[in-house]
């Protein structure tokens, strides 16, 4: 039978055919980020892309920043982008690249193109440029300075990066067809004048390259073999190519488009984002609620998890939406082997058994994680602390319940994980009718690991609870996390503005944990049984105050294609 051969997406067929054909001794890709946000999950399946294909071919990957508008960049997304690339495994060989080291490259490049008569000087205001430039529809028309001979051009030029002219007064245009029907070849602006202090450069510049120019300038300076971008760059490519192709790069880049992720009940766009963390709306640019991969690491999602979502997500030049739930599904599928399983009481309410000896405690041993071997590992057995005062879930308790309700109620008997059955005696209730105390009696014989379910005539129990130990209970704050935003309803109200979820954050205040828990590190993930899966928050969690994100919930609705 023969063997079956992988599938290969549209990128790998192009690179498989590129050096099928020797256009390129070595593969070289990289992620190229404008550092005027935080990265979010849409570029982590451009890193991992571009990575991975550099990983396959035995190439090369190169971080480089395409910082050609200071006005929007600052020092603090430079570092959460390095960061966040290096937190993906995205092996940049620890050198970081900006497009603002090839300023010099980029100036001669232009002056290049002047002198083959392929740029000019053009001193039409922004809105006659607009007019000029002509619609879908109608063709553009020639700049009244389009034929300015080459030493003007020059002059001119190099008069504006000398600082003569006010900002906005010239720009350099890149002279190809006004007439052509694609807009971003109608002699496109290609340099213009701005008197702004760069983060990389300082005040060195007060003239500087616009995108298309430089964006295929600094591939073909990095020997980027593929320049792998979105969709919306499509109809940027025949400029890409006119620009490496007039000034003559003898290996030039191909730029290859890939559709962009959309993840329903999220928000993405950098606008949005900024707006919300200006307003005060979410806790910074990594709050839990948001889709920023600073974001998902303090929510506790892992690099593994990402990379099996976007296998799942694949490549294509297609558009589509992709259900939230497929990424939550990822990361319990990447921790239901690794993190250990605790219990954890969210909403806790005093249960006392009242038979058991008050000065009494006893200890049982309880399986950390059953699915580590799974992956070849035995997470192995902890002790947890028993004696007469507990705290259980409020929900585990119901003082008229209805039919099919296994737990606590009125002359009920349950089993507490690990130790022992409790039958339900009574409760006691505050002057607001809110149940304060629940009261039980244990059976000795009923100890967990007794054999005691297993003899002739033993009770049966039909539920199951979970239980911390008053005595020793760690309590923390628990933030419980919905969606941001509920598409349902639809993203955007009338006036523009997002359509919140008012539900979106839950803050429990008085949750008690294992004894375990106490002193837990930041960014240290379990299991809290029934209940979900947590991390302990890497901003506001301290020694004294311990604070975990709900990453997800235990329930799916998600199911993976067979």
């Amino acid at each position: 039978m023969a063997e079956e051969v992988a599938s290969r997406h549209f990128i790998e067929q192009i690179i498989d055919e590129d050096l099928a054909e020797g256009k390129y001794e070595k593969i070289v890709t990289r992620f190229p980020p404008e550092p005027n946000g935080y990265l979010h999950i849409g570029h982590a399946k451009s890193i991992l892309l571009n990575y991975g294909l550099a990983e396959e071919y035995n190439g090369l990957f190169n971080l480089r920043f395409d910082d050609t508008n200071p006005t929007k960049e600052r020092e603090e997304f430079v570092n959460s982008i390095v960061a966040d690339v290096e937190w993906l495994g995205a092996d940049f060989r620890g050198e970081v690249l900006y497009a603002s080291n090839y300023f010099d490259q980029m100036y001669e490049a232009a002056v290049k193109l002047i002198k083959k008569g392929k740029a000019y000087v053009c001193e039409l205001t922004p809105e006659e440029i607009r007019e000029y430039r002509g619609t879908l529809t109608e063709p553009g028309k020639n700049s009244p300075y389009r034929d300015r001979s080459v030493e003007e051009n020059l002059a001119l030029f190099e008069a504006m990066k000398n600082g003569e002219y006010p900002d906005g007064s010239k720009v350099l245009r890149a002279k190809i067809d006004m007439a052509s029907p694609n807009i971003n070849m109608r002699d496109p602006i290609i340099y213009r004048i701005a008197r702004m202090t760069h983060h990389n450069t300082g005040d060195k510049w007060c003239i500087y390259p616009m995108y298309d120019f430089a964006h295929p300038i600094e591939d073909a300076i990095e020997g980027v073999t593929h320049s792998i971008c979105t969709l919306e760059f499509e109809d940027h490519r025949p400029l890409y190519n006119w620009v490496v192709e007039e000034l003559e790069y003898p290996h030039p880049p191909k730029q290859i488009e890939f559709a962009k992720l959309y993840l329903t009940d999220v928000v993405t766009g950098k606008r949005y984002i900024k707006k919300l963390v200006e307003d005060g709306v979410v806790d910074g640019w990594d709050d839990p609620r948001l889709v920023t991969l600073a974001a998902l690491r303090r929510r506790g999602f892992t690099p593994e998890s990402l990379k099996t979502f976007m296998k799942l997500v694949g490549v294509s030049k297609a558009q589509s939406s992709v259900d939230y739930a497929m990424l939550e599904y990822c990361i319990r599928e990447d921790l239901k082997p690794k993190a250990d399983r605790l219990m954890g009481v969210l909403d806790p309410v005093k249960l006392v058994i009242d038979n058991y000896p008050e000065d009494m405690t006893e200890e049982f041993e309880i399986e950390n994680n059953p699915d580590a071997v799974n992956i070849g590992k035995d997470a192995g057995k902890r002790k947890v602390t028993f004696s007469r005062e507990l705290y259980v879930e409020r929900e585990d308790f119901m003082e008229e319940p209805p039919k099919k309700y296994f737990r606590l109620f009125p002359g009920n008997e349950v089993r507490l994980k690990g130790a022992y059955f409790v039958r339900c005696t009574g409760f006691e209730k505050d002057d607001d009718g809110k149940v304060t105390v629940i009261h039980c009696t244990y059976d000795p014989e009923t100890r967990s690991g007794s054999g005691y379910e297993e003899k002739e005539g033993a009770r049966k129990v039909k539920g199951t609870i979970h239980w911390v130990n008053a005595r020793d209970a760690v309590t923390a704050e628990v933030r419980l996390y919905e969606n941001l935003i509920d598409e349902e309803k639809g993203k955007l109200n009338d006036d523009g503005t997002l359509n919140f979820n008012p539900n979106s954050l839950t803050v429990l205040k008085d949750a008690k944990l294992e004894a375990c828990m106490a002193g837990a590190k930041p960014g240290y993930s379990v299991q809290l049984i029934r209940n979900g899966y947590f991390t302990v928050d890497t901003k506001d969690s301290t020694g004294e105050h311990l604070v975990l994100n709900r990453i997800v919930g235990l329930k799916s609705s998600y199911k993976p294609a067979q």
